[in-house]
């Protein structure tokens, strides 16, 4: 009892000589707090969020002036200086002055050109990729036949079998004189070592993070942690270039005996949609180094290698308006008779559903295909708790049965079809920096049709009520994790 009553006399006489650091702390707490709710206001997209974030700041400072810095101070004012400096809201006239723009398919698409701030580039000849093997004997083809420079982006590379044959596919090129550029995000590629990016340097590549100048913890910035950039873009010559779902891994191979069988898909495009590839690599390049690519000029846009309208539409957090869901409902608020929709991570908010429920009610096949298996699992539960309601309002929910689904593809009646890194959830329509690639050919769509048509044959649908089938454990779970959408 004396220890006890000795060490709490000890407790207070330290509380009592540190008053003073401890009423500072406190003062620059509520300080930072009201600075998070100032801000929340001024920029504040809906009112459900604002007021949960001002509550939240108000009656518990700690940790939620933290958890803000990290989650809710979106800033990107430098990314859009870039942007600026790169001519973006020029591209559309220069692409017409160069006879590039395809007329037909921008005027038949409006907003999705806004939104891409770029037309349709006509002149595309365009290869569809179905899952690993052909996309990466495709890319590492592709880079083996560079002559000029080489620029390659991805969300997660990892040092394996794959990852080490793209380090040396890369590494030849640029012992042979090719200028080669990599882009990789830390958070995505958190695992991958300082000697694979030190082999690359020591090779002459240039390497670099997507947050090397803007660090977690910046004293000039919000936190970029929950900003990460997605894209997964390969360019060679500025004439090819590669976009899709896959990363660098031997998982995306099918190698991972835990998923199995990888169900991916990217695309290769060869003509000037691989320049503007290249344009939206050479922004995130500018805003991860400061230094931009001074060789990407309107003078280099290849020449037209086929008859196929591309747009290539970066998105991303530093846009004014959330465009990329903008783009999305678009495309599915023009649908007439089919709305195909395949995706890893399914969490959408009612911006998104609303029009998926309007296309159902006006007699529109609305089919979603979704995986089976789980690499994220609150994703991957919150997906279930969005089924019931879908499945009721006359939208096929579909299940991928053999191995792991994980690429990014819509259809839209014989009219358009989409391909990127795009996933259905807040965190690709607002948080992310992404890529797609939108397709109007009548052979693009055939590719593409017949692709998902031998995808959904390896799927289940569906049942209604299939949440109510489960333990109320996972009921409660799904339930639980649907709460965290805006994040997921």
């Amino acid at each position: 009892m004396e220890g006890k009553v000795e060490h709490d006399i000890w407790i207070v006489d330290l509380v009592l000589a540190n008053l003073h650091i401890i009423a500072l702390a406190t003062l620059a707490l509520y300080v930072l707090s009201a600075v998070c709710a100032v801000r929340e206001v001024l920029h504040s997209r809906t009112s459900q969020g604002s007021i949960a974030w001002l509550l939240s700041l108000i009656f518990l400072p700690l940790p939620t002036a933290f958890l803000y810095l990290v989650f809710g101070w979106k800033r990107f004012d430098d990314y859009v200086d870039v942007r600026t400096h790169a001519g973006r809201e020029t591209r559309t006239k220069r692409a017409e002055e160069l006879g590039i723009s395809d007329q037909q398919a921008t005027a038949a698409w409006p907003v999705l050109t806004r939104v891409a701030q770029l037309p349709f580039l006509a002149g595309n000849s365009v290869d569809l990729l179905i899952d690993g093997e052909a996309t990466f004997a495709s890319i590492l083809d592709g880079i083996d036949r560079a002559e000029s420079f080489i620029l390659f982006q991805f969300f997660i590379v990892h040092d394996d079998d794959i990852g080490r044959k793209v380090a040396n596919a890369l590494i030849e090129r640029a012992k042979a004189g090719v200028e080669v550029y990599f882009l990789y995000d830390e958070i995505g590629s958190k695992s991958l070592p300082k000697s694979y990016l030190s082999r690359l340097s020591n090779a002459g590549i240039k390497v670099s993070g997507f947050n090397k100048r803007h660090k977690v913890l910046r004293m000039t910035g919000p936190m970029r942690l929950n900003y990460r950039n997605h894209r997964k873009i390969v360019v060679v010559d500025g004439k090819h270039a590669w976009v899709g779902g896959h990363n660098v891994g031997d998982e995306y191979l099918g190698r991972d005996p835990s998923f199995g069988h990888w169900r991916d898909t990217h695309v290769r495009v060869e003509g000037p949609s691989a320049f503007a590839c290249a344009l939206v690599f050479a922004e995130d390049w500018h805003w991860a180094t400061g230094q931009p690519l001074a060789r990407l000029s309107a003078d280099n846009v290849p020449e037209k290698s086929g008859s196929d309208p591309v747009l290539v539409m970066p998105t991303g957090p530093a846009d004014a308006l959330e465009d990329c869901a903008i783009a999305f409902t678009e495309a599915i608020s023009r649908a007439r008779k089919r709305l195909w929709i395949v995706s890893p991570y399914f969490v959408p908010g009612m911006d998104i559903l609303t029009p998926l429920y309007a296309a159902a009610m006006r007699g529109v096949e609305v089919r979603i295909l979704l995986p089976k298996k789980a690499d994220h699992w609150l994703v991957w539960l919150a997906s279930y708790a969005h089924a019931d309601d879908l499945v009721d309002h006359g939208i096929g929910i579909y299940r991928y049965n053999k191995g792991f689904l994980h690429q990014k593809v819509m259809l839209v009646d014989d009219e358009i079809a989409s391909i990127g890194t795009v996933n259905f959830d807040n965190r690709s329509f607002r948080i992310n920096f992404e890529i797609t690639l939108w397709f109007t050919a009548g052979h693009m769509i055939s590719a593409v049709e017949k692709m998902l048509e031998a995808d959904f044959r390896d799927s289940v649908e569906e049942p209604r009520n299939v949440l109510s089938t489960r333990s109320y454990a996972f009921r409660f779970a799904a339930q639980a994790a649907r709460l965290f959408s805006p994040i997921l």
